[in-house]
C-alpha cells in the first residue's frame, strides 16, 4: 500500500483525476492516526495530506484561524494558547493528528455540551471533491452565510466526500479559571437528572459528565469556567440547588484534570473490549444504560448524558436496538480487527437517509474515488 505525499491543491486535483481514469481508490487521511477505525485491510492507495501542513493566517483579534488541512492539531493548539485562546469545542486526537482528521472525524470534547460541535466552529474550507475539481464552502469571517451548509456537511464525513486543503476555524478566549464540582454516590438515575438540570440553570456549565459505581463509588462532575468571582457565584447557586444530595467536593485542579481527561475518547474504559460511542436524546440516558447494565458493559457519560462511551464484549444489535429504541445511535469507535471486519463501524440508518447519504457521496464523488469500503455500507450504490 502506497502513499501520496502532493504538496499542493493542484496536485492533488491531478492525483484524484488520474484515480478517475484508471478506477482507482484512494484513502485519505494527514497522520492516519484513525485509521484503525471502520473495516481492517483496506488495500487502497493513501493520499496524504502532511505535506500541506502550516497555520496560513491567524488574526487573534478577529478569532479566525486558517490553516492547512494537514496541520498538526497540536501545533494549531500551540498557537492558539499562546495568544490565551483555544478551540473551544475540545478538539482531541492521539500524537500526530491533524485538523483535516479532527474535522473529518468530527471530533469534540466534554465541552461539546455548551460550545458546539466542530460543524459550529468550521467557518470554511477548500477543497478538492472526487471529480478532481477545486471548490469551497464558507468564508473566512465569523458571520458568513455564504455555502454555509458546506462546511456542515464536512464535518463528520470520514473523507468520503472531498479532500479537504484548507480550513478556516472559529477561536474563542480561554476561560483563566475552572471550578469542578462533584457530588459522590448518586444513584445513576439521580446524578443523570441533576447533570441536565445544572445545563437548565443560569449557571454557565461549561461540561458536566458521570462516572456509575465500579471500583468507586458514583461520581457525577460539573465544570465551571471564567473568572474568579463569578465561579464562585454560579457554584454557590448550584449547591443551592442540588442541596438535597449533599454537599459537592470542590475538586482540586490536577485530580479535576485527570478526571476529565479519562473523558477523551472514552480513555478511561479503553482496553481490549470494542468501545462503542453512544449518542442519546437529553432525558433517555438513564433508560439506556438500565439496558445497557445486564449486557455487562462498563459505562460512561459526558454532554451530561447526551453521549455515552461503553465498553462491551458481544451483544452488538442488543446495544444497538437499545440505542434506536430512545432515538440514538451508536458507533464502533475502537476494537480489535476481528470486530471490526464483521461489524459496521457507523450506526445503520434508515433505508430513507442511507440512500439520501448515498446520493450526497455521489454527487461529491460520482464515481467512489473515496469509497474504500471502510464501513461496510454499499460503496457504489447511486
Amino acid at each position: 500500500m502506497s502513499t501520496l505525499t502532493p504538496a499542493s491543491a493542484d496536485e492533488i486535483c491531478a492525483i484524484i483525476s488520474d484515480a478517475c481514469a484508471s478506477g482507482g481508490k484512494l484513502e485519505i487521511g494527514g497522520g492516519f492516526t484513525r485509521a484503525d477505525f471502520g473495516t481492517p485491510g483496506r488495500q487502497v492507495e493513501r493520499l496524504s495530506l502532511r505535506n500541506l501542513s502550516g497555520i496560513i493566517d491567524y488574526d487573534p483579534a478577529e478569532l479566525v484561524l486558517t490553516a492547512y488541512a494537514g496541520t498538526l492539531l497540536a501545533e494549531i493548539q500551540e498557537a492558539v494558547a499562546n495568544c490565551g485562546q483555544g478551540l473551544s469545542f475540545e478538539p482531541y486526537g492521539a500524537p500526530g493528528s491533524t485538523i483535516g482528521g479532527v474535522i473529518g472525524a468530527g471530533a469534540a470534547g466534554s465541552r461539546r455540551v455548551s460550545a458546539g460541535a466542530v460543524r459550529d466552529h468550521l467557518l470554511g474550507f477548500q477543497a478538492v471533491s472526487g471529480r478532481g475539481d477545486r471548490f469551497l464552502g464558507g468564508a473566512r469571517v465569523v458571520k458568513n452565510v455564504t455555502g454555509n451548509a458546506l462546511p456542515k456537511l464536512m464535518c463528520g464525513a470520514w473523507g468520503r466526500l472531498a479532500v479537504m486543503t484548507e480550513v478556516t476555524l472559529k477561536v474563542l478566549p480561554r476561560p483563566p479559571e475552572q471550578l469542578t464540582l462533584a457530588w459522590h454516590g448518586l444513584r445513576d438515575d439521580a446524578a443523570l437528572a441533576l447533570l441536565r438540570a445544572a445545563l437548565r440553570l443560569p449557571a454557565d456549565v461549561a461540561a458536566a459528565a458521570y462516572w456509575p459505581e465500579g471500583s468507586r463509588p458514583s461520581l457525577a462532575a460539573v465544570r465551571l469556567e471564567g473568572v474568579g468571582p463569578s465561579i464562585a457565584a454560579r457554584a454557590a447557586r448550584l449547591r443551592e440547588a442540588f442541596k438535597e444530595h449533599g454537599a459537592p467536593e470542590d475538586l482540586d485542579a490536577a485530580n479535576a484534570d485527570t478526571l476529565w481527561a479519562g473523558l477523551i475518547a472514552g480513555a478511561s474504559l479503553q482496553g481490549d473490549l470494542p468501545l462503542w460511542r453512544v449518542l442519546l436524546p437529553s432525558g433517555q440516558t438513564a433508560g439506556f444504560v438500565r439496558e445497557l447494565v445486564p449486557m455487562g458493559a462498563s459505562w460512561i457519560a459526558d454532554w451530561a448524558g447526551g453521549l455515552v462511551w461503553a465498553a462491551l464484549d458481544g451483544h452488538e444489535d442488543r446495544l444497538r436496538l437499545a440505542a434506536q429504541a430512545v432515538g440514538g445511535h451508536a458507533t464502533l469507535a475502537s476494537a480489535p480487527a476481528s470486530v471490526r471486519a464483521r461489524i459496521p463501524a457507523l450506526h445503520p440508518q434508515p433505508p430513507a437517509i442511507d440512500a439520501l447519504a448515498a446520493r450526497i457521496r455521489r454527487a461529491f464523488d460520482p464515481l467512489g474515488v473515496f469509497e474504500i469500503d471502510r464501513f461496510l455500507d454499499t460503496p457504489h450504490a447511486n
